[in-house]
């Protein structure tokens, strides 16, 4: 046995030492793919499943809290950070979470009392019912998604018809989040950036986290988060052990569970038309998958993806219309294939992963 954990101590180091420089902030640990009850054939398996994807920018696997695989498409790298588009949705739902936590907001709350300047003169019967809840969940009242007409404004998000009764019926809806995070800075006096700075980024090791501002003052709650690949799987991992990292209790448990929970169904809507996983109902900011998963999920294959039943996350960034066929890469290479236990160390197949992840390119697909 020590032989062993010493064979495979000696695999990760030289397989990740590379890369552990190259990350900022507290790296998450590293691990063999054997080790954590995976083949190192699954890996590479995986790896030229989502290649064939136009186009991949990276992926990393955590099993157990280990990284067990990572690899980024060039020109991307480890420290270079990357567009989340609407995976800044979760992070701002965390937000939302912690203020809640602290007494400074409640999921009942009425939006309107937030925003007495930027409502409409005569706020509609629906418009007044409009709780926070609805925001996380979206299920406002919208039947369309408000268009942004020189940068997102509150304002522009309470003008928009309100035609059913809140929390009835999904709309996907990047306004409703922008207006979360004016709401996290008006009961904190922080945007979410700042107001998640101690709470989360800095805990977790995430160095740099840029999010772009409205000229409102507000985060771009719905999207504008950048951020290394890495640091999206922090997240994961942190709600996949119910809001605690390295002992302290980050985020309450209640509301890990609520959030990552279906609030709203969504397969007759719009989105659905994507692939199965856009048809398991939404959460707060988060979407529910097959498999008993939930993720965080971006524009053009952006994704944390978190499996409880495996005890694994997955992060990945990409530029693709195929985000269907990223998820399916994980359900079809990667999911079968963990094991309860350790597996023999694989130092050929490792060899070769290793070699597979050093010489991907990305190949967008071409425009016609």
């Amino acid at each position: 046995m020590k032989n062993r954990s010493l064979l495979s101590a000696l695999l990760t180091a030289t397989l990740f030492s590379p890369l552990l420089s190259a990350q900022a902030g507290a790296p998450l640990p590293r691990s063999t793919p054997e080790a954590q009850g995976l083949p190192s054939q699954s890996v590479l398996n995986f790896l030229e499943a989502e290649d064939k994807i136009n186009t991949l920018h990276s992926v990393m696997v955590l099993r157990h809290g280990k990284v067990i695989a990572e690899a980024w498409w060039k020109p991307e790298a480890a420290d270079k950070p990357h567009v989340l588009h609407s995976v800044t949705k979760s992070f701002n739902s965390t937000a939302v979470g912690l203020a809640i936590a602290e007494g400074k907001l409640h999921l009942d709350d009425r939006v309107l009392k937030f925003f007495p300047d930027d409502a409409p003169a005569e706020p509609s019967v629906y418009l007044k019912m409009l709780t926070v809840r609805d925001l996380l969940s979206m299920s406002g009242g919208h039947d369309t998604e408000p268009k942004i007409v020189g940068g997102p404004t509150v304002k522009q998000f309470l003008a928009h018809p309100f035609i059913y009764k809140p929390g009835t019926h999904f709309q996907y809806n990047s306004m409703g989040s922008y207006t979360l995070s004016a709401i996290v800075t008006k009961v904190t006096g922080q945007t979410s950036h700042d107001y998640l700075m101690p709470r989360l980024f800095e805990p977790l090791g995430i160095d740099n986290p840029t999010w772009e501002t409205s000229a409102e003052g507000y985060s771009i709650g719905g999207s504008g988060l950048y951020l290394r690949t890495e640091d999206i799987a922090k997240l994961g991992q942190l709600y996949l052990q119910k809001g605690k990292w390295e002992g302290k209790q980050l985020l309450p448990e209640k509301w890990v569970a609520e959030a990552t929970s279906k609030q709203v169904p969504n397969e007759q809507e719009s989105h659905a038309k994507i692939g199965v996983d856009w048809q398991q109902g939404y959460c707060f900011q988060f979407w529910r998958c097959t498999h008993n998963a939930f993720r965080g999920d971006g524009a053009a294959g952006q994704f944390c993806l978190v499996i409880p039943d495996k005890d694994v996350v997955v992060a990945i960034t990409a530029e693709t219309g195929n985000m269907q066929g990223e998820l399916n890469g994980v359900w079809d290479k990667l999911y079968s294939d963990f094991q309860e236990t350790g597996l023999p160390e694989d130092a050929a197949t490792q060899a070769k992963v290793k070699e597979a992840a050093a010489n991907l390119t990305a190949h967008p697909a071409v425009k016609k």
